[in-house]
């Protein structure tokens, strides 16, 4: 059989991905002050070992304003730089391309982690900034029951425009070969997108050319820290079900790739509350056509991502060219060998080459010590 797209390489600027899976940036909100952790370093570690072309580590905040929980992850100083060193390392390592995500949670800061019911988080003797990890958005009004933020002045806007440059120097000096901007999920950038929640009459607000500004002005302050030949994704909410849709996405995207942003990642929701919530019925890549229409309309490179779980589900995209990589997320929690998996239910032949030489050896001698051996996730099990 011809070689599955979703095992052959795939090439942005001058990295190469070695196949097309992705790993995608996953919330573990685990980090002690910002920093990353042990956790962290397993975390990203199984899902490079599983054989995944391209790891992210999670959303890492530009400045502590802009950090969701107590747990979450930053990158607003040098002092990060060697604890985010050690998770790409970690990622290239075992064999793939190490990834970050940027983000700022704006006026969905300072909340309880979701497991413990993601509600605003009440005022903790060990939170020894309280004051200063102020709520801010595009405009002063939160979401129904939650604290209300401060609205940003154009000075200060400009001035976190310049945090995600600063941010962007030191994930390339934490030695990562892909960044991608959160623009998505309710966050600060889609909270300046949305015409739901911003309501300012300055240069930032308005008209959807105003909107867009802040986004492209941090696109910009990024491109000119990374460097020309990593290559730059932005995560968009392509519908956020409240007036920020595929076709403004798709003008938006334009203009992103003018700017120097090689892949959209295409998900939805987030912008009417704290969950981020979809504005379809939520099943089997139910956000594949938003990484369809933004492909084939803004001519620009997609990420498809949600409920992508099974392997002929992930090449039938690739095959019908709606993305041009397949981002998982939570199957991969669930199985961090999918990459494994899939190679092999595609029929790739040399599946356990994916794999660190540990794995790769003892696997591949047991599959030709043992014929007819059918692996635990390919069947319910066996007659005994």
């Amino acid at each position: 059989m011809n070689s599955p797209l979703l095992f052959s390489p795939f090439t942005l600027r001058d990295i190469e991905l070695k196949n097309r899976v992705v790993i995608a940036p996953m919330h573990q909100y685990s980090g002690v002050k910002g920093f990353p952790t042990d956790w962290h370093v397993m975390s990203v570690g199984r899902y490079a070992a599983g054989g995944a072309g391209l790891v992210f580590v999670e959303s890492t905040k530009v400045e502590r304003r802009g950090c969701g929980t107590v747990g979450d992850l930053g990158l607003w100083n040098d002092e990060f730089i060697p604890y985010f060193k050690k998770l790409s390392d970690f990622i290239r390592m075992y064999g793939s391309c190490p990834g970050i995500q940027l983000g700022h949670s704006g006026r969905k800061a300072r909340r309880y982690r979701p497991w413990e019911g993601g509600k605003p988080l009440d005022p903790l003797p060990e939170i020894e900034d309280w004051d200063s990890w102020e709520l801010v958005s595009s405009t002063g009004e939160g979401d129904p029951g939650d604290p209300p933020p401060r609205s940003l002045s154009v000075d200060e806007v400009q001035d976190i425009v310049q945090k995600w440059g600063d941010a962007a120097e030191r994930a390339n000096k934490a030695g990562f070969d892909v960044l991608e901007i959160h623009a998505a999920h309710g966050y600060l950038i889609h909270q300046f997108l949305s015409p739901h929640v911003n309501r300012r009459n300055d240069r930032y607000g308005g008209s959807e050319e105003n909107r867009m500004r802040f986004a492209l002005e941090i696109v910009e302050a990024v491109r000119s820290q990374w460097p020309d030949g990593k290559p730059l994704f932005v995560r968009l909410s392509v519908e956020d079900d409240a007036g920020w849709g595929p076709d403004e996405n798709v003008r938006l995207s334009v203009l992103l790739k003018q700017k120097g942003v090689d892949v959209i990642d295409c998900s939805s929701g987030g912008i009417r509350g704290a969950p981020v919530v979809s504005a379809g019925p939520v099943g089997y890549g139910y956000q594949v056509p938003y990484a369809d229409k933004l492909k084939k309309e803004a001519k620009i490179n997609t990420m498809a991502v949600g409920l992508i779980v099974h392997a002929d589900q992930a090449e039938e995209i690739l095959q019908k060219q709606k993305a041009d990589l397949i981002a998982i997320a939570r199957e991969a929690m669930h199985n961090p060998n999918w990459p494994i998996d899939a190679a092999q239910k595609l029929g790739v032949s040399s599946s356990y080459s994916l794999m660190p030489s540990p794995y790769e050896y003892w696997l591949e001698k047991r599959s030709k010590q043992v014929q007819n051996l059918v692996p635990s996730t390919h069947s319910k099990g066996i007659e005994i």
